[in-house]
């Protein structure tokens, strides 16, 4: 018997929910554990350290001079409606909805920080012979891992009549 579409609909839903909660559960964790700037060495490669982030990705456009908050805010909340839509659509595409369930729930995580903080808090921090990744969280690599699955989805579905 096939899942009606309100229930898989539903689960992609709460999919994206876990993935806000993981977010915030690890940022209350660290924010309790670490002071602003503090890097704490968990193995060779990896730190945790407490980074705050008030622009994109890899601190893009952090030093600009505050529209950035404002324009951020609202392509997450853009970028919600439009993924929320996708799920909604088509519930019965598990790798899509899969990949869009990761994304929506790291959007709406970094969105929460946003909002409630003014900044999204960064603390995994990975290195290799002096050299530093830049600072990132759950949100981030949920939607990494959402976006990665979106292409290879992508390609999972091509017709056969293409050259």
């Amino acid at each position: 018997m096939r899942e009606s579409r309100a229930r898989l609909v539903i689960r992609w839903f709460a999919a994206a929910a876990a993935v806000v909660a993981l977010d915030q559960a690890s940022k209350a964790l660290v924010l309790g554990y670490l002071q602003h700037g503090e890097a704490r060495a968990v193995a060779q490669f990896f730190n945790l350290v407490l980074v705050t982030n008030k622009g994109a990705a890899f601190s893009l456009f952090a030093s600009a001079s505050g529209w950035q908050a404002p324009f951020f805010i609202a392509v997450a909340l853009i970028a919600v409606g439009v993924v929320g839509w996708m799920i909604v659509r088509d519930p019965g595409k598990r790798v899509l909805c899969a990949g869009l369930a990761l994304i929506l729930g790291g959007a709406l995580g970094n969105l929460w920080d946003r909002l409630a903080l003014g900044h999204v808090v960064d603390f995994l921090d990975f290195h290799v012979y002096g050299r530093h990744w830049p600072a990132f969280n759950v949100a981030d690599s949920a939607i990494t891992v959402g976006a990665a699955i979106l292409i290879l989805e992508s390609f999972m579905h091509r017709d056969a009549t293409r050259g």
